[in-house]
């Protein structure tokens, strides 16, 4: 597995971290048990960093409690992100972030479901945040209460990031970004690397679609893709990235996993970011941690970038 500095934070991180969103049941039912083993497996295959949310999971919080379960004994092993602002966003039963000790009450919350005195990371889930200030303070606080060793946001409004690092504090940003959605490369990214900031990369493979294995008869049971099905209000947007995607099949190379390829296109990209794709069982994790191995060589990059989808 690749390692890289993580901004300017300067941790030595694997270049494919492990997304737990998919361990909490909003990516279809999981058992406890592959959930704790797929975790378990990542850390084995090289990863070392993990991100969750509070909102993660059915029931809320689902995700952050089986990934504390699954690091006991192993807590040491990995820098572990969290991210709170979209509590029970999706249930209708959301908690609104507006004062400082609102912000220490959920990361203390938090703490307690991961199983651990500290959050290596944590992020503000605000994605279009217009005044960032209450997280900012409230970070600030648990960074000197020594809970909290660094922060940042997860989004692609590259306008909310400036308003986030005003004070050049904002160590890490999680953003989406893949062969389907390159758009942060036009001026995100490289506004992050310019200023040191840490990339995880959200959404590398492009809700599974970028594992070429789904197509117009594919049924999605799951409530994060059901707008994909045929009766979904998003069905005309899957079937325009499934089109990118038969594309992008057209650039891989024989005996490569477009997975491989897909992930590996991410972590090339020279702001050095860490991309965090999920897993519901070991193979997938392995699957995952093995693009790690190597990067794009620069001509198939150039081949990619230039191929003009996403």
């Amino acid at each position: 597995m690749i390692t890289r500095k993580f901004g300017s934070l300067g941790w030595n991180i694997s270049a494919i971290g492990l997304g737990t969103w998919n361990i909490g049941n909003q990516w279809g039912e999981i058992e406890e048990s592959t959930a704790l083993d797929t975790v378990s497996a990542a850390l084995d295959f090289g990863v070392n960093v993990v991100d969750t949310a509070e909102s993660y999971g059915l029931p809320n919080g689902l995700s952050e409690e089986r990934l504390g379960r699954a690091l006991i004994g192993r807590r040491h092993q990995v820098i572990l992100v969290s991210k709170i602002g979209n509590w029970g966003k999706r249930t209708g039963q959301e908690v609104p972030k507006t004062t400082v000790d609102m912000i220490r009450l959920c990361a203390d919350a938090s703490l307690h479901r991961l199983r651990t005195d500290w959050h290596d990371v944590l992020l503000c889930h605000e994605g279009n945040i217009e005044d960032p200030s209450v997280y900012l303070e409230g970070f600030d606080y648990l960074v000197r209460k020594g809970s909290l060793r660094a922060y940042g946001i997860s989004t692609n409004d590259l306008s909310v990031l400036k308003k986030f690092n005003q004070d050049g504090n904002c160590s890490v940003v999680q953003v989406d970004y893949s062969l389907l959605n390159r758009q942060p490369s036009e001026g995100f990214l490289p506004y992050c690397e310019s200023e040191g900031i840490a990339v995880m990369v959200r959404g590398p493979l492009a809700k599974g679609l970028l594992s070429g294995k789904y197509n117009t008869t594919s049924n999605f049971s799951d409530v994060i893709r059901a707008g994909f099905n045929s009766d979904g209000g998003e069905r005309e947007e899957y079937e325009s990235m499934l089109t990118e995607v038969e594309k992008i099949k057209e650039f891989i190379p024989e005996g490569r996993a477009m997975v491989t390829t897909a992930l590996r296109y991410v972590i090339s990209h020279s702001c050095k970011p860490i991309a965090i794709p999920g897993a519901k069982s070991i193979d997938q994790a392995r699957i995952n941690a093995q693009a790690g191995d190597k990067l794009l060589t620069e001509s198939e990059w150039d081949r990619l970038t230039r191929a003009g989808f996403g």
